[in-house]
């Protein structure tokens, strides 16, 4: 969304002066709330739907670590878990 948006010359100071970046903002637009027309603010249940989306992406790259997709030209041929797959998986096999 910072694309469609020219920031003015007091905004590029202020965000300097207080630590944001483009990807910031960018992030702010893409998961805040809109309090106002003109006004956006990351709420306190915006900020806990994402930290539990992101949990939830972090779960699945733990257990999707090493698996393997073979694609050929826009086709899916197969997907596995290559041999040894993650510690947990492991770990999860040794005591059965």
């Amino acid at each position: 969304m910072l694309q469609h948006l020219t920031l003015t010359r007091h905004a590029e100071t202020r965000m300097r002066q207080r630590g944001f970046r483009d990807a910031d903002i960018e992030f702010l637009f893409s998961v805040s709330t809109q309090v106002a027309p003109d006004a956006f603010m990351l709420t306190k249940r915006d900020a806990a739907r994402e930290i539990q989306k992101r949990k939830r992406e972090i779960q699945a790259l733990e257990r999707l670590q090493g698996s393997k997709l073979i694609v050929e030209e826009d086709d899916l041929i197969t997907c596995y878990p290559m041999a040894g797959g993650s510690k947990r998986q492991r770990r999860k096999r040794r005591r059965r």
